[in-house]
């Protein structure tokens, strides 16, 4: 007996699936996806197409996406980062060209209808954000969407290798449930989040984490080490150092830095229960 395909990875629903699929999953329509890229600074993607279903993660300008159906304002998708699929605005996504030419490195930063810091800002733009900047303006680079500061901007392949420092630089952003922002995280976005940063790849949820990084248990001689992860049922984290974790939490509501041994005693009393896992990535 084969396991059932999981349906946060799996590129199908009640009557339409990813041609890829076909003689594997039974629908009445399989369609060949089209390539698109996020156009808005974020979005949320739900598991249902409608407002009131749970956003599982968000999206990011530049983000690449496959869509396989549009309909009633909802993209049926499949995210190009992590394999995740679910529905996003359809407003949210336009072509795929150009591709991204620089990454956004500062916490937030924002978008002018010219280059110039006194105009009235159009929106904001998060860590990890990615742009196709047409070119410099002074000291602002121009892109489809508006100016952005460049210095708040790295190019394509910029990597942040501490994945630590990155966690770090987020202590106190709100919990969020799905979010993977500057304005708001849940645990395995901020693992994530930092991941990318870092130029590696990384499942969306704590358990494909758990299970699908290429990690291995520390050496137990060795002790805990700064970039460690620590896995509970539905929950993960991420050591400092030898004693402390920092990981978004509802307890705190925040990104939170704390002794490990203090958060393992709240959550098995009060929430996930016992630590199922320390893993350490490789070559690290």
């Amino acid at each position: 007996m084969t396991d059932s395909p999981d349906p946060r990875l799996t590129p199908a629903r009640p009557g339409l699936a990813d041609i890829r699929l076909r003689g594997s999953v039974e629908a009445t329509r399989y369609v060949e996806g089209q390539p698109r890229r996020v156009v808005v600074a974020s979005a949320p993607l739900r598991r249902h197409p409608t407002p009131e279903s749970g956003t599982d993660t968000e999206v990011l300008l530049g983000d690449a996406v496959t869509l396989y159906d549009e309909a009633g304002g909802h993209a049926f998708v499949q995210l190009e980062r992590d394999g995740y699929v679910g529905y996003l605005p359809a407003g949210s996504l336009g072509p795929a060209d150009p591709a991204p030419t620089h990454v956004v490195t500062a916490l937030r930063t924002f978008l002018y209808p010219e280059p110039d810091l006194k105009r009235p800002p159009l929106g904001f733009l998060g860590l990890g954000a990615r742009l196709a900047a047409m070119g410099p303006v002074g000291e602002y680079l121009e892109t489809p969407h508006g100016f952005v500061f460049a210095e708040h901007c790295a190019e394509t392949g910029y990597t942040e290798p501490d994945f630590a420092a990155t966690a770090e630089r987020l202590v106190g952003v709100p919990y969020l449930w799905g979010g993977r922002t500057s304005l708001g995280l849940d645990c395995s976005g901020l693992v994530q989040l930092g991941l990318h940063l870092a130029g590696l790849d990384c499942p969306r949820d704590a358990d494909m984490q758990e299970t699908g990084l290429d990690a291995v248990p520390p050496d137990g001689a060795d002790g805990l080490r700064r970039g460690d992860l620590v896995f509970w049922k539905g929950h993960v984290g991420l050591m400092l150092d030898g004693t402390r974790l920092i990981h978004a939490n509802g307890f705190h509501m925040a990104v939170a830095v704390e002794p490990l041994a203090q958060a393992r005693a709240r959550i098995l009393a009060k929430s996930y229960g016992a630590v199922t896992s320390i893993r350490r990535l490789k070559d690290r």
